[in-house]
């Protein structure tokens, strides 16, 4: 269990680093868009003398869309091992822990079974792209295997990372280690959505 434990770790880091290339891609995509905005409503208007000048930054529409999608699929993972995704538990708390853990297998491989078809469609998608060099029917005409290589790969970290957390916790489950399945894929307490509500709160006054 101790390389597994590793292992986990390790994707965990990946996924904490992907989340703030997403984020940081966001952020300059939300700057673009704003000095987009002012550059079309404040451009030609007058202070203190002197004409401002307009401009416009083509395209900033379409990157925004694909870096929305790109951090998007990379944010899944992240998610992932921090419990993060909604789960609906009116009756999911009724249960003993050791059927939740069975109901947590379950629901990890179900979601397993998802992605991985949804990722082999994706890659159907990007080979079908490259193989045409197709681009956006915008007038950037932007190839789209650029921003259609991040969305891939994005959700082929998330199948490879739902794949092993449900690995995982079956072993964990077969191994009689139901508390272990409840921290990999269980819903989070109370108490826990608290802490990581407050986590940041909490370093800061540090």
């Amino acid at each position: 269990m101790e390389i597994l434990d590793r292992i986990y770790r390790a994707l965990e880091r990946s996924s904490l680093f992907a989340v703030w290339m997403g984020g940081l891609s966001m952020l300059l995509a939300a700057i673009m868009i704003v000095i987009e905005v002012l550059g079309r409503k404040i451009g030609g208007t007058e202070v203190f003398g002197v004409v401002l000048p307009s401009f416009r930054v083509p395209g900033s529409d379409e990157y925004a869309g694909y870096v929305f999608a790109g951090a998007t699929a990379w944010a899944y993972a992240y998610c992932l091992v921090h419990r993060s995704h909604i789960r609906i538990d009116a009756l999911y708390n009724l249960f003993p822990a050791k059927v939740r853990a069975v109901l947590d297998v379950i629901g990890l491989a179900l979601l397993g079974a998802y992605i991985l078809v949804l990722t082999e469609r994706a890659w159907v998608v990007l080979l079908g792209t490259l193989d045409k060099g197709s681009r956006a029917a915008t007038p950037q005409q932007t190839p789209l295997w650029l921003p259609q290589t991040v969305w891939v790969t994005g959700l082929t970290f998330f199948a490879i990372v739902t794949v092993f957390v449900c690995f995982y916790a079956l072993m964990c489950l077969l191994t009689g280690r139901s508390d272990k399945v409840q921290r990999l894929a269980g819903t989070m307490s109370v108490q826990e959505e608290v802490d990581s509500e407050t986590k940041g709160v909490v370093e800061m006054k540090k």
